[in-house]
């Protein structure tokens, strides 16, 4: 192994001994976070100074970085499953009525989908005002072969027709995508959990006491896993260092600077989008002032970890303890915001992809037709997002072919994938939470004195 590689690896073990260290002078979760955040963008920019992106040093050193970094992202996509089916079974046994069951999964799947539509017309919005096309951006290598790796996945995906597309939602055989070994695996344990939820609410009005044992079981199971994932999100501080210092590292800033008019568009549209969100509370009667400082935390987590599902704990957590909402709502509001409706990643990324290629093939994106054709693929697209890296792409694949757009174009945004990706993250969790504060409140069930109290610490309850 070359030198200086070596001498990259031992330096990041340094940088990951100072977070262990952090650990067990008990500094907080959030300020941990933070540093390895810092530390890893210090790290990836020095890097950056040395060598060029595409060294050998730098390839050597970023697949040792990768046992970090992507071994916690593994950690996080081993959770998800598990998580997402306890939490749904488990908000169905907390339901003290069945006849809540429609209301609450009716409300939150629809302010989801709301707040969808709305975020892809802020899109919409965003990429016409700052004038944004796919062709006048220049392809690399690097974008070329992203594209051709887009066309083939588009191959799977057209393949289908929408009757299949609908019936790929329903889990044939939930062991299989308990492992998530399909792109809709996740709505489809979503499903899976949900039958088993209203099997339970049967059993209990006919056989209370078995109905107990198992409400006993999921329980326990239910506390297994959260501990299970507080062991893997106690990891953050380490994955994210690594992740920074990798994605900084490997950065081509030239190509980032090319595309900084696409970033700064994506990152208007997520904050106008999130500044919707605290309107939607302030018309509810809610400080939105109290909201932020209360998911402040959870939006750092899942800003800098780029995954929905890995802030699910951190987002029920939340919800529960922080903003007044029943643990049954925070649950399904979660397990779905995972799956459905995802505003950063299902409805703005989208969104502004159709508008910048939709010259390409002579149509105009801001006539009234297009623009509504667009809101509605959108929202319907929106369902069946992953959320553990790989959902924009995906619905991003299934609305531009809905529309008979070219993907292939789409591959000239990889260099700041990941950029934009923590923004749409971030929004993504918020519409979640938003979604369960709005069903509790429409319900009658939102503990608004605890909604106003100032416990703002929450990340610290969980990791």
């Amino acid at each position: 192994m070359n030198f200086f590689a070596i001498l990259n690896i031992l330096i990041l073990l340094i940088l990951l001994s100072v977070l262990f260290y952090m650990q067990k002078k008990h500094i907080s979760f959030s300020k941990r976070v933070f540093t390895g955040l810092g530390l890893g963008v210090l790290f990836g920019a020095i890097l950056q100074l040395f060598y060029e992106p595409s060294s050998e040093v730098i390839t050597v050193t970023n697949d040792w970085f990768g046992l970090v970094g992507s071994g916690y992202v593994k950690l996080l996509q081993m959770i998800v499953m598990p998580l997402v089916f306890i939490s749904i079974v488990a908000a169905f046994t907390k339901l003290e009525k069945s006849a809540n069951l429609g209301k609450i999964s009716g409300l939150v799947i629809g302010t989801l989908l709301i707040t969808t539509a709305i975020s892809a017309g802020i899109g919409i919005a965003a990429t016409a005002g700052f004038d944004l096309k796919a062709i006048d951006v220049n392809a690399g290598d690097a974008e070329i072969l992203r594209g051709q790796q887009l066309e083939e996945t588009l191959g799977e995906v057209q393949s289908t027709t929408v009757p299949q597309k609908i019936l790929s939602f329903l889990p044939a055989n939930p062991f299989q995508d308990l492992t998530g070994a399909r792109p809709t695996s996740t709505i489809a344990v979503v499903i899976f959990a949900a039958f088993v939820g209203v099997a339970f609410l049967g059993i209990r009005r006919k056989n209370p006491e078995q109905a107990a044992f198992f409400q006993k079981i999921v329980e326990a199971l239910h506390t297994v896993v959260m501990r299970i994932v507080t062991l893997v999100l106690r990891l953050t501080p380490y994955g994210i260092l690594a992740l920074m210092a990798k994605t900084v590292a490997g950065s081509n800033f030239d190509a980032i600077v090319k595309l900084g008019k696409f970033v700064i568009a994506s990152y208007v549209a997520l904050i106008a989008m999130f500044i919707v969100h605290l309107i939607i509370l302030a018309v509810m009667g809610l400080s939105p002032k109290q909201y932020l400082k209360k998911v402040w935390p959870v939006l750092t987590f899942a800003f800098t970890s780029r995954t929905s599902a890995g802030t699910m704990p951190l987002n029920i957590e939340a919800q529960k303890n922080k903003l007044g909402v029943p643990e049954s709502i925070a649950n399904f509001s979660a397990s779905f915001g995972v799956s459905i409706g995802q505003n950063g990643c299902a409805g703005i990324y989208p969104a502004m992809l159709a508008v910048m290629i939709a010259p390409t093939q002579g149509i105009n994106p801001l006539s009234p037709s297009f623009i509504a054709t667009l809101i509605i693929v959108v929202m319907i697209s929106s369902f069946g997002v992953a959320g553990v890296g790989g959902g924009a792409t995906f619905a991003t694949l299934i609305v531009l072919s809905t529309l008979n757009l070219p993907v292939a174009l789409a591959g000239v945004l990889i260099s700041v994938e990941p950029l934009i990706d923590m923004g749409r993250t971030a929004l993504n969790v918020s519409g979640s939470m938003v979604s369960g504060v709005v069903t509790s409140k429409t319900l009658g069930e939102l503990d608004t004195k605890q909604y106003h109290s100032n416990e703002v610490d929450t990340a610290e309850n969980i990791a």
